[in-house]
């Protein structure tokens, strides 16, 4: 069935979908707005693979600073338009991750840009542990790549769990804002700076002291 521009709007205010998709969830849902959201629910994940694709050269370089200035991070965030750069969504999504960046302490976005020769190293210590375990030869290397997991886990920020909610992944979580914004989202690089960093001193639990500043 044919759809008006006014449904069209509306759902997209609604669930921040893009506009053709939402135009096909109507027409799919026969002109019910809310079927057409759940629809558009469902359809998440793929919709945003859909989309990951695309170019995204807009965006916003987001800035977080812990409380008394000791932790600084800038995170660059795009997006393919201007107009979703401007949105509290986008916006929202740009500060948590920031957030997130000065809470645990990534050292790459992506598992991919971990240096071929730190991987290895990586490699050789976990090997040299399983075996020092005591633990079979045969399921070592096994072993290895199941403690690699934890290794991207910690240090690549795609694959950490969410400060707000880690039953899910930084991965996932934006794979959701692509899908409900409507446009390919890309964490393209971040710098995070430590008051001092490399120097002695004691250990701090940055991430309850970052969800407490937030009052989350």
């Amino acid at each position: 069935m044919a759809v008006n521009a006014s449904a069209v709007k509306e759902l997209r205010e609604k669930t921040g979908a893009g506009m053709l998709d939402c135009k096909k969830a109507l027409e799919e849902a026969n002109g019910d707005l809310t079927k057409a959201a759940e629809l558009l629910r469902e359809k998440g994940l793929a919709a945003a693979a859909n989309k990951a694709g695309r170019v995204a050269t807009e965006g916003v370089v987001e800035s977080y600073i812990h409380a008394g200035g000791r932790i600084g991070v800038l995170v660059e965030i795009n997006c393919e338009t201007d107009f979703v750069a401007k949105t509290d969504q986008f916006r929202e999504f740009c500060k948590d991750i920031a957030m997130q960046i000065a809470a645990v302490g990534p050292k790459y976005v992506r598992r991919e840009e971990v240096a071929a020769e730190e991987l290895e190293k990586e490699r050789e210590i976990l090997k040299a542990q399983a075996l020092n375990e005591g633990k079979p030869a045969h399921i070592v290397e096994k072993m290895v790549e199941g403690r690699l997991s934890k290794y991207y886990e910690e240090f690549c920020l795609l694959e950490q769990p969410f400060i707000k909610d880690p039953d899910k992944t930084i991965s996932t979580l934006l794979n959701e804002k692509i899908s409900t914004i409507g446009e390919n989202i890309s964490i393209r690089r971040f710098a995070r700076f430590e008051l001092g960093e490399g120097l002695e001193k004691k250990v701090d639990n940055f991430v309850e002291e970052v969800m407490s500043q937030a009052k989350l």
